[in-house]
């Protein structure tokens, strides 16, 4: 009966719009997943018993722990003190390679203050403000479905290969749309996808420094390509332009494999944007 009622008001609660595919959490049963939400948590549901998400229930706040077992994927639904909704799916993986989240207030898919309103006053319609992730979506989508002139750069390992489409620049964003493509024999299963600027330190001991580029929206990353097959996404970051003396690099990294590929790709592509 509680799952009735708590799904009924999810749905009464998100607005009448495209909602955005969900971000994917990885766990596991070793280690503590941090999600930091903006307010502080007042409910939190798994969907399956080999997840379990522990927050405070004593004393109001903002940091809840996420941990799994070996199973089947499920999803995590949690409410904020303010009525603010998320929903994420989660999936377990043995081996993590990001253990803190930082959840903002743009990922909420809405809020359950909105339970019960059965008509919406078309005279206040233009001053709800537009969800930016529903931009990105949407713009993000366009770019997928556009023709490409071929690849501006491309790197290969063992059959996989990872092309840079094109790098378009969007009101104060930058649009990163990528394909994988996997010429193999075995099914690639994607660990991460991460963006860094790496910068060259001069003098006797020469070293380089790397710099994570955190993006402000992903859209269709996959978990697994499988053989003979490919997949194309866009990784959405805030403007940014970069010096002659430092350079970006794309990395994709194989899940219990070794078929992992750094692309590296010169300021010119980034300060030149389509």
């Amino acid at each position: 009966m509680k799952t009735f009622v708590f799904t009924a008001i999810l749905f009464c609660s998100i607005p009448l719009l495209a909602q955005k595919p969900l971000d994917t959490i990885y766990a596991n049963d070793t280690k503590n997943v941090a999600l930091f939400f903006p307010e502080p948590i007042r409910q939190g549901i798994t969907g399956s018993d080999n997840f379990v998400f522990t927050f405070n229930r004593e004393k109001e706040q903002h940091l809840g722990l996420l941990q799994a077992k070996p199973g089947k994927e499920s999803n995590l639904l949690v409410i904020n003190k303010n009525g603010a909704i998320f929903s994420y799916i989660v999936k377990y993986r043995a081996k993590l390679s990001k253990l803190n989240y930082f959840i903002s207030n743009s990922s909420s898919i809405g809020n359950e203050n909105r339970a019960g309103t059965d008509e919406i006053d078309t005279d206040d319609i233009n001053e709800i403000p537009v969800n930016k992730s529903h931009n990105y979506e949407r713009f993000s989508a366009y770019l997928l479905n556009q023709k490409t002139n071929g690849a501006l750069k491309r790197k290969r390992n063992n059959g996989v290969v990872l092309s840079l489409e094109s790098i378009v620049f969007d009101k104060e964003e930058l649009y990163v749309v990528v394909e994988i493509k996997n010429n193999s024999s075995m099914d690639y299963d994607v660990n991460f996808l991460n963006l860094y600027i790496e910068t060259r330190q001069k003098g006797k001991r020469k070293s380089l420094q790397r710099i994570y580029k955190e993006p402000i929206y992903k859209y269709q990353l996959p978990s697994k390509i499988k053989e003979g097959s490919s997949e194309r996404l866009v990784y959405v970051l805030p403007k940014f332009s970069i010096s002659n003396e430092r350079r970006v690099v794309l990395e994709v990294n194989e899940d219990n494999g070794e078929r992992n590929i750094k692309m590296k790709i010169p300021h010119r592509l980034i300060n030149n944007p389509n």
